[in-house]
């Protein structure tokens, strides 16, 4: 390596940006035995919420529990700072059950600092990365604003919507990052430097207004679950909620001053060039793209118990201060809003995440990582699941380590990333449950039973969790063993049956079988069967879930065995797509530039065919015998 001018420091691993993706990647590098520094804009940004108050939700609670399950830090955050829990979707199938918490702002980012500034191996430090150093295409270190230099065998870029962020309400417009913190400027023409291609996006974030101007007798309240099932799988003791969440609507009258002054929203009249959010839209969008609806949802949220700020879920906008103050107020509970923080949108820059590999690799520079919305996508819960691959796969690639990565057969995170870097992101992407095909066996209270050996095994999951893991697993084992042996007779479960309207028995049945009908709990099982004290309701929902569709399940599991042939089907990374004349034009050029890994990934790639896959299946197999014979 050269000698660089003000050399201040030399890391294993540095990381860049300190939001949700960037504090996962270096408490993973860290803990894997690298030396790692993370750098942000601003110490007090750390873990910040710019957007909801929350954790979790749909599809976003198994994110966060999958997190937990391979050793990393999201979960146990949110269980010490929540302020109400609810379990999503709870009228559906637990396949789509998702737990989501309103977190309380200041104390999310407390949690968060003081957890990193006493993490061993990992020195925080306040400073904008304005350059990388390369040497070839090999990433070597970073320059700050203050021109010091730090030398890096590897660096995570996890730079949010600060990379070219700029602010837009109304007509104003300014450079800036979330909640008026300094925009990163520099490292946009670094990157392009060497070759990586960024884009625009943009999202936005509603108002935050005053408790005191808000009339709750006219709103819906939104009270916390009576049980709190926690993030983590180590949360221990007994968690209550401390508040309750609000539900307001729009009106036609709120639609009408919209519509009024759309042309003076930066979206409608050309300034914002980025792409936004399909699946989060701002409530302009909402009045614009659905407008036979007669009023939408939003859900008055508190940002934390020491102030007196709510949050508007539902309501972002980059409409003129004076037009948010008066489309607020047509709302009823909000006739004397007082807003404290005005609505904004904001534009920043990111990357195409088709020119990552499935470790979150650049695969034209060597070194380099990219993680959360730099990628291109939104969300905390799939920015952190980012930053905790990219954070591991850095460690490890400086170790000299095979990478670590997750597939859509094994987790939501690897869904998310084989998604990312397969068919990339024409918006900011969201993960949902629809995206996954193995859904049913995907659930996010067995997280830790698919996730927690792998986190175990590459050093991520201490010895304390790992013990945890396994008592839970031989309770789990033991109570189906005891269901499977504990039999009725007819007589016994005849008052049961009939309580519930379901046919007598003429023979006897075992526990096991009796709870697989859908009408029965496992509660009313073991009300018979007698109840075993280690058995905690979590591990009895599982047990109830895993009986009940047992059949399902396995089926899944079958078909999750059929494609893993694809999987572990690896492609050369020389191959030369535009020398095989067995594939259509279209079809080499998409193989071409998304070089998959694997045949499951050339699959997954939009444009290429059945056929293609089969043409390309056939050539690697000729190939491979080619080189046992050769050997």
């Amino acid at each position: 390596m050269c000698e660089y001018k003000n050399k201040l420091g030399s890391y294993d691993v540095i990381v860049i940006g300190a939001g949700h993706a960037g504090i996962e990647a270096a408490a993973a590098s860290a803990k894997l035995g690298a030396k790692t520094a993370l750098f942000t804009m601003t110490l007090d940004g750390i873990g910040n919420l710019p957007c909801n108050p929350s954790i979790g939700g749909t599809a976003k609670g198994h994110l966060v529990r999958e997190i937990d399950a391979l050793g990393g830090v999201m979960a146990k955050a949110a269980d010490a700072t929540f302020l109400q829990s609810r379990m999503l979707n709870k009228g559906k199938g637990p396949a789509v059950h998702s737990l989501r918490v309103q977190s309380d702002r200041a104390k999310y980012h407390q949690w968060m600092k003081q957890y990193l500034e006493r993490h061993q191996n990992l020195d925080l430090k306040q400073g904008e990365i304005t350059a990388l150093a390369f040497e070839g295409q090999k990433v070597v270190g970073v320059y700050t604003q203050l021109q010091a230099f730090y030398e890096a065998k590897a660096v995570v870029v996890a730079t949010g919507t600060y990379l070219g962020g700029k602010i837009f309400v109304g007509e104003a417009s300014y450079l800036s990052g979330p909640d008026g913190h300094h925009a990163a400027i520099g490292l946009t023409e670094s990157l392009r430097e060497v070759g990586v291609f960024l884009r625009r996006f943009k999202t936005g974030t509603p108002a935050r207004v005053n408790t005191r101007s808000i009339n709750y007798s006219k709103l819906e309240e939104q009270p916390g679950d009576d049980y709190i099932e926690p993030f983590s799988f180590m949360t221990k003791g007994k968690l209550e909620n401390k508040v309750s969440c609000y539900i307001a609507y729009t009106n036609e009258e709120t639609h009408q001053v919209i519509k009024d002054n759309l042309h003076r929203s930066p979206l409608y009249g050309g300034k914002i060039e980025g792409i936004g959010p399909r699946y989060c839209p701002s409530i302009e969008d909402k009045v614009v793209r659905f407008g036979d609806k007669p009023r939408h949802q939003l859900f008055v949220e508190p940002c934390g118990m020491e102030t007196d700020e709510m949050y508007l879920q539902g309501m972002s906008s980059s409409l003129p201060e004076e037009v948010q103050n008066a489309m607020y107020k047509t709302i009823t509970g909000f006739e004397n809003l007082e807003i404290m923080r005005p609505a904004y949108a904001i534009e920043y820059d990111c990357i195409d995440p088709l020119q990552l590999n499935a470790s979150l690799a650049f695969k034209n520079v060597q070194g380099l990582y990219g993680a959360g919305q730099f990628n291109g996508t939104s969300g905390y819960e799939e920015a952190a699941a980012q930053g905790l691959i990219a954070g591991i796969n850095a460690a490890l690639f400086i170790q000299k380590k095979e990478p670590f990565t997750l597939t859509r057969q094994n987790s939501y995170i690897g869904t998310l990333i084989d998604d990312l870097v397969t068919k990339g992101v024409s918006d900011p992407y969201r993960m949902m449950t629809s995206r996954s095909e193995y859904r049913l066996y995907l659930r996010q209270d067995n997280a830790d039973e698919r996730l927690t050996p792998l986190g175990y095994e590459i050093g991520l999951v201490d010895a304390a969790r790992w013990a945890e893991y396994e008592n839970t697993q031989r309770i789990k084992q033991e109570e189906i063993q005891r269901l499977q042996k504990t039999f009725f007779k007819p007589t016994e479960v005849q008052a049961l049956l009939e309580k519930h309207g379901l046919n007598t028995l003429n023979s006897g049945i075992s526990a096991f079988d009796l709870l697989k009908r859908p009408q029965l709990s496992y509660e009313d099982v073991v009300a018979l069967a007698g109840e075993n004290p280690e058995v905690t309701l979590f591990i009895s929902h599982r047990i109830e879930t895993e009986i009940k569709y047992d059949g399902y399940i396995k089926r899944q599991q079958s078909q999750i065995k059929a494609v893993q042939k694809q999987e572990n089907m690896k492609i050369p990374t020389d191959f030369d797509y535009a020398a095989f004349a067995g594939l259509r034009l279209e079809a080499r050029e998409k193989l071409a530039r998304v070089k998959p890994e694997n045949l499951g990934q050339a699959a997954r790639i939009p444009g290429v065919s059945p056929a293609d896959i089969s043409m390309l299946m056939l050539e690697l197999t000729v190939r491979r015998a080619q080189n046992k014979k050769e050997e």
